[in-house]
């Protein structure tokens, strides 16, 4: 076997987990999720979990902090490394899975992160002010690669928090440059807009049909703050402020659609960037027939 890591991505809803799960049956092997979001306990419907697909298919970090807890890349990169090595040590094949094209890239690049402690004299300096402001801020500081930093105040507060540390801790900094992997394919879901933006439509009603919004009543009722839940962007961030009051059904449902179009839109943007930044993304077409995904993996993959 001259590949020991696999990755299956692509943007949200054109079938990540399914393929994975292919890939898995036919090469041995099991998957990490390289989905910021799927991380959390009892935040299942908004982030896609869709456990139902596994069946019998190992997989690894889902479900593995509270919902309100705020796991960051450093965690993502200690725990994808754990498991990928936990993996090969058993003689199969790690298969990283998931749209979150920072975990994904950073994987890839070998990536070794120190902790960043919080910086509570800088928090609450940066307190109050407009996420404008704080971007600008960012913006100073580094090239804003990941927009996910900056899709609430809380996060560009934290990208922030981390890049001030970089900054006073150059030796940290030179610690975190790349080592890329070399025995790593990557396969990347090719799919046309059109469909791509009817399937997230689709899939947001039917998410809503199957209760949705009563996930985030439930993750309210259990004592989480609710601004801890729109910490987390997208579905987390229209259903708690719809079930808080800023806004009707019919607004919340509006500007969501609009924002997971236009995050899948940014996801492509990080692919494309990836290829620019020297990263070799294999394209396939999202809807070809179960066994020539597989062919067409297995050549490119050398499986």
């Amino acid at each position: 076997m001259s590949t020991s890591l696999l990755v299956i991505t692509g943007p949200t809803a054109c079938g990540k987990t399914a393929r994975a799960v292919q890939c898995a049956r036919a090469f041995n092997g099991e998957i990490i999720s390289a989905d910021s979001r799927q991380i959390y306990r009892s935040m299942d419907l908004g982030t896609g979990k869709d456990l139902h697909e596994y069946g019998e298919v190992p997989f690894h970090l889902i479900d593995i902090a509270d919902a309100g807890y705020k796991y960051n890349l450093f965690e993502y990169l200690r725990d994808a490394r754990a498991a990928i090595s936990d993996i090969r040590s058993r003689g199969r094949l790690p298969i990283l899975c998931g749209g979150t094209g920072m975990y994904v890239e950073a994987i890839l690049n070998g990536l070794e992160l120190p902790e960043v402690p919080a910086n509570p004299e800088l928090r609450a300096r940066l307190e109050g002010r407009s996420l404008a402001e704080l971007t600008d801020m960012l913006a100073q500081m580094k090239v804003l690669h990941n927009t996910t930093d900056v899709d609430t105040a809380k996060r560009a507060i934290r990208a922030i928090e981390i890049a001030t540390f970089y900054q006073e801790h150059p030796d940290a900094a030179r610690l975190a440059t790349p080592h890329p992997l070399t025995d790593a394919v990557t396969f990347c879901l090719d799919i046309p807009r059109d469909i791509r933006r009817q399937r997230i439509s689709d899939r947001l009603r039917q998410r809503l049909d199957d209760g949705m919004v009563d996930e985030v009543r439930r993750l309210i009722a259990s004592g989480i703050n609710p601004d801890d839940l729109i910490y987390y962007g997208l579905e987390y961030k229209y259903l708690t402020e719809y079930v808080i009051g800023r806004y009707s059904f019919e607004e919340m449902f509006r500007q969501l659609e609009i924002a997971i179009h236009q995050f899948a839109k940014r996801q492509m943007t990080w692919f494309r960037g990836m290829e620019r930044r020297g990263h070799t993304l294999h394209y396939i077409p999202f809807d070809l027939p179960p066994q020539q995904f597989i062919n067409r993996v297995a050549s490119i993959a050398q499986l």
